[in-house]
């Protein structure tokens, strides 16, 4: 299919200043949450105490962001598994925000976090097919670690340096990292593969 150059731009604007600014917004949470614990606390439990709007309110802008560029990467990229996965992503985090971690709600919020989860990991992977080297290769490694701290939370598989709440942020921030440096390189344009193409001709994945 083809398409301008300003889908890609699109997207990946909307990808970096989404992660970005949930970047911000969660350790800004963190430091003012009181008696937080970063090892041990889940990222859940700031989303119901003094920083429940800011953090909340972040995470799902993140959400959104990531629908938002959704469509221009189905219109950008010949492969339509990236475009779904960051949709998938960006309902998982939307939901996140909008559904917090309460005793009726838990089993919800539950979902949503790891339908962003696994979504937003799935998402760097199949990037690997899209960017070039060497970005291509930090792309898959940042989804497989994502991965790996994922099965390690499931699993209830700590160490005594890595307990759950430092397995998520092994989740989430490999994540976050992926949709800043992905974004820029679409932004960019110029670390895609199969660049040959005009601006106006189709995009391979």
């Amino acid at each position: 299919m083809g398409v301008s150059s300003a889908d890609l731009q699109r997207a990946g604007l909307l990808m970096s200043l989404g992660a970005g600014q949930f970047a911000i917004g969660l350790t800004i949470a963190q430091a003012f949450h009181p008696g937080f614990n970063v090892s041990h606390d889940f990222l859940g439990d700031l989303g119901l105490g003094p920083m429940a709007l800011p953090f909340n309110a972040s995470i799902a802008l993140f959400g959104l962001a990531l629908l938002a560029a959704s469509p221009f990467l189905f219109r950008g990229v010949r492969g339509r598994g990236l475009a779904i996965a960051v949709a998938l992503a960006g309902i998982g985090a939307l939901g996140f925000g909008l559904i917090p971690a309460t005793d009726a709600d838990e089993l919800v919020h539950t979902l949503f976090s790891f339908l962003a989860f696994i979504f937003g990991a799935v998402s760097a992977i199949v990037a690997f097919g899209i960017l070039r080297p060497p970005l291509r290769y930090v792309s898959a490694g940042l989804g497989t670690v994502s991965l790996i701290a994922l099965g390690l939370l499931v699993t209830h598989t700590y160490v005594p340096i890595l307990d759950r709440g430092w397995a998520e942020q092994l989740i989430v921030w490999p994540i976050l990292l992926w949709a800043v440096t992905a974004g820029g390189a679409f932004f960019a344009r110029s670390v895609l593969a199969h660049e040959g193409a005009t601006s106006t001709g189709p995009r391979s994945a």
